[in-house]
């Protein structure tokens, strides 16, 4: 069966697996839990005793809980990732009201796992030397200053580039730049 929140794919069986351990949960509930988890996406704290809480009278393990914020986590976000519209989302209205800031993260967060800060760059063109034969070959000096998402730290990335390879490097980054401006 496919599934337009999977892209219109078939759904994971992991997710079909876990679909049981939702149904014992109460659609209020999963609501609250649903507000937690989008919280988590949208790049806030998730309150895990909240959801410890909303779930204890389902009786849920430990890995059971996990797997309902994983599974809810995917339904949530893949929704997003596929535009599903709002009143196709039967799951909850925490969706509804949450679809376009959390496309907007999902969008801002995707693919990446690190950050460019700034680059830093100059040209070295050695006009003689007394271990080289001939000398003519300019060489481009880049330093990408990166913010690792995890740790929210900068981190210099030195990268030296013969002439050619940096016209290489600047028309695959036009490339990729047209590419992403026709997707978004």
């Amino acid at each position: 069966m496919r599934f337009r929140f999977c892209g219109d794919l078939d759904c994971p069986d992991w997710v079909l697996a876990e679909i049981s351990t939702l149904a014992k949960i109460s659609s209020v509930k999963l609501k609250l839990i649903c507000a937690q988890v989008l919280r988590d996406l949208l790049g806030e704290a998730i309150e895990y005793d909240k959801i410890l809480k909303l779930t204890s009278d389902a009786k849920l393990e430990s890995g059971d809980v996990k797997a309902t914020i994983a599974v809810l986590s995917f339904i949530l976000s893949s929704a997003a990732k596929h535009n599903v519209d709002k009143h196709a989302s039967g799951l909850c209205r925490s969706y509804e009201d949450k679809q376009s800031s959390l496309q907007d993260r999902l969008r801002a967060c995707s693919l990446r796992l690190s950050q460019l800060g700034s680059v830093c760059w100059r040209v070295d063109y050695t006009l003689s030397s007394s271990e080289l034969q001939e000398v003519n070959e300019p060489l481009v000096h880049l330093t990408f200053n990166v913010r690792d998402r995890e740790c929210e730290k900068m981190t210099a990335v030195p990268v030296t580039l013969s002439a050619n390879k940096f016209r290489v490097l600047l028309a695959e980054l036009k490339q990729a730049q047209t590419l992403m401006n026709t997707l978004l």
